[in-house]
């Protein structure tokens, strides 16, 4: 058997010995949303730990746990704490969560982070909603010998972002009154913050939005047909579009600021996106 899917297996049949919790949908929680759980109805929690072999984040501010239980009566699977490349995981570690929420059952992915921005019409604060992205910075997390039983050797990359879940998101938006702004995700790999000519980069290759997560995850979501959707919190905008250096004090601050709303959004979201 191939050794990562090998791995992957051991963590499912690990999790299936502590949790009997069949989820329809995976969050991933980015910084300043870790305690969207707490907002939720519960039904179990798995810290990272507790499952063997399972990668631990290491990042402030991200929880590292599971948490199972219902978005309205939505079955969903939340990450609180991401695992990320620049901690230092094999890229195929990085993703090890994502394909282990759909062997849950998990048919669609809510990815969600904060990001810099490199649209000068945008703010801090504001909210993207994720169309397409640039991974070719980071490792595929499909290199190597195919995992057959996860998906194809060479999967389409057409319609990464399901376009049904984007008009779900714009219409839920346009209810709640909560305005949204719709871009490219450019991942890069951390931990350092871009310089100012490496943001001009991203912004000429058609990024709107820089960040050091969620193209990799997305990449493995696809490869095994979930449906995918995100939603980015600006956290900054890019080095060199404002006089102040970057700091990651000040992208917590703006993700707990705008924090409230952003739950808002997933929870109409999710409810919508599951409304028979």
């Amino acid at each position: 058997m191939n050794e990562v899917y090998e791995k992957l297996v051991k963590c499912y049949e690990s999790v299936r010995k502590k949790i009997d919790f069949k989820p329809r949908a995976a969050l991933i929680l980015g910084s300043g949303l870790g305690d969207y759980g707490e907002s939720i109805q519960v039904e179990s929690t798995l810290d990272y730990h507790d499952i063997e072999g399972f990668p631990v984040s290491t990042v402030p501010g991200h929880k590292g746990r599971f948490l199972f239980g219902y978005v309205g009566d939505v079955p969903v699977v939340i990450m609180q704490g991401r695992v990320h490349y620049y901690e230092g995981y094999p890229i195929t570690d990085v993703v090890l969560p994502i394909r282990l929420m759909k062997m849950m059952g998990a048919e669609l992915l809510f990815l969600t982070n904060a990001a810099g921005g490199l649209n000068p019409d945008f703010s801090v604060g504001d909210f993207m909603m994720i169309t397409d992205q640039i991974a070719n910075f980071v490792p595929s997390p499909l290199i190597g010998p195919n995992i057959d039983e996860l998906g194809p050797r060479f999967c389409d990359m057409s319609e990464i972002y399901n376009k049904d879940l984007q008009g779900i998101i714009r219409e839920t938006a346009k209810e709640l009154g909560i305005s949204i702004k719709e871009g490219v995700y450019v991942q890069l790999t951390g931990p350092n913050f871009e310089t100012p000519h490496e943001v001009k980069m991203c912004r000429i290759l058609g990024g709107d939005a820089v960040g050091m997560s969620t193209a990799c995850e997305a990449i493995a979501a696809n490869h095994m047909g979930m449906k995918i959707c995100g939603i980015s919190c600006i956290s900054n905008m890019g080095c060199g579009m404002q006089e102040q250096p970057l700091s990651h004090a000040e992208v917590q601050e703006t993700a707990d600021r705008v924090a409230p709303l952003f739950k808002k959004l997933i929870t109409g979201c999710i409810v919508n996106m599951f409304r028979e």
